[in-house]
Order: structure tokens, then sequence, then C-alpha cells
């Protein structure tokens, strides 16, 4: 069988460039690599979208990733196209059917669930949006010393002044059916992510029967501590290659 291809999927607040330490490393190793764009407007749609990338942009088995918000997506995108064979979860959300961001983070004692969201959150009107709808910016203060906290200083300003807003919307919709209930799953968990906490993520990936990794990492490990990362796509991909 020949060797998977793997598909990253950034989370909110984030695009592909989060990935590139991994994929470089990946792309070492003789993997076809692919990073695709994560709408971040609403898990419907956002999924539908990987779906499709997913049935038109690979072919043979495929190895999935998500970070944060983008474990939501791989979780509902995973059926719906290509020949996915494993998932992969990097300091992610792990939904059950039913489930959103805010419910999973309500009362977890996550950095971003607190009484006044504008105290971490810039929120403002885009083009089109529904009747409520808004984008969520995090305050540059909040990537510092809850998203980002052990990446250097100069990063965590990158990521402040690019990142890519995620909707109200998208947080509050509810997780379908879930593909790790068909699909083995690996999970990589931040030990110090002040955005999923670790006993959510902990809590997240046993009910899911996934293959679980810790590192001392906030909550982009996967730019911290690349290689942990790296260690388990690995594991996941050579049960399928």
């Amino acid at each position: 069988m020949p060797q998977p291809t793997i598909v990253l999927v950034h989370g909110a607040w984030a695009d592909a460039s989060s990935w590139n330490a991994v994929a470089s490393a990946l792309r070492g190793l003789d993997f076809a690599v692919l990073t695709p764009p994560n709408p971040l407007r609403g898990l419907p749609y956002d999924a539908a979208y990987i779906s499709s990338f997913l049935a038109q942009r690979t072919s043979g088995p495929v190895v999935l990733v998500g970070h944060s918000y983008g474990g939501f997506v791989i979780t509902n995108a995973a059926t719906g196209g290509g020949d996915v064979r494993a998932l992969v979860y990097v300091d992610a959300f792990i939904p059950d059917e039913g489930e959103s961001v805010f419910q999973i983070l309500g009362g977890s004692g996550s950095a971003l669930a607190v009484p006044d969201p504008s105290t971490v959150f810039d929120v403002a009107g885009y083009p089109g949006a529904p009747q409520g709808d808004a984008e969520a910016f995090l305050k540059p203060e909040t990537v510092h010393h809850s998203f980002a906290q052990d990446l250097p200083e100069a990063d965590r300003w990158l990521i402040a002044e690019g990142q890519r807003p995620i909707t109200l919307s998208a947080n509050a919709a509810s997780s379908g059916a879930p593909a790790w209930r068909t699909l083995p799953s690996w999970v990589v968990v931040g030990t110090e992510d002040r955005v999923i906490p670790p006993d959510t993520q902990r809590r997240m990936a046993e009910r899911a029967g996934a293959t679980i990794t810790e590192v001392a990492g906030s909550h982009v490990s996967m730019i911290s501590h690349p290689k942990v990362t790296l260690d388990a796509i690995v594991a996941a991909a050579a049960t399928i290659a």
C-alpha cells in the first residue's frame, strides 16, 4: 500500500503556516503533505469544505490531522470525502455528537471561558454575516499569556497580528456523528494548554479510545514541540502504510 498522504487542518486564529515545522519534517520523511485552509466560517461549511478538499485533492489513504477547532472539523469531515484511515488530534477538541466548543469549554477552566468575553476577545462584524453572528479575534494579551505562551515573543506577535478570526456561530454549532467512532485516533495533549485544559483533552481522548501522548507545551505545541506531533502522525501512518 502506498504511504498515506498527511492532511493538516489548522484551528481558529491560525492558518496553514501553523503547521510549517511539522509539514517540513513530514516532507523530509517522504510523506505527501497538504495543509488546506480551514474557512472558520461555521462547522457545517468548514467540514463540508475539508471533505470536498479530501475528495478532490487526495488519492489513496489519508491521515487527517486537526489542531484546536480543527479537531471539530476533522471529526465531521473524515467520513465525507477521501480515504481517511486515521485521525490525529493536536491540542484539539474531540467532540461527541451534539457537543459544541462553548459547551466543552464551559466550566473547564479554560482561559477563554470567562464571565466577560470582552476581556479575552475582540469581536467584529463581517460582510454577509447571519443575524447576530460576528468574528472573534484574540486580544494580543490572550495570545501572549494563554494561547502561545511558550513561543518567543516575536512569534507570539506574529500570531496576534496575523490571526484569522473564527465566527461565533462556529463555536456554537453542534457536532455531528464523530468519525473517531469508526477510525483509530491519536492525540497529543499539551499539558500547559490554557485554551483547552489538559484534563478536558484527556477526557475526550479517553472517550475516543485514542493513543495519547503528552507534551509540556502550550495550545500550539505543534509549533513549540513539533517532534511530538510528528511522532504521533508517523505512528498513525505506520498502521496503514
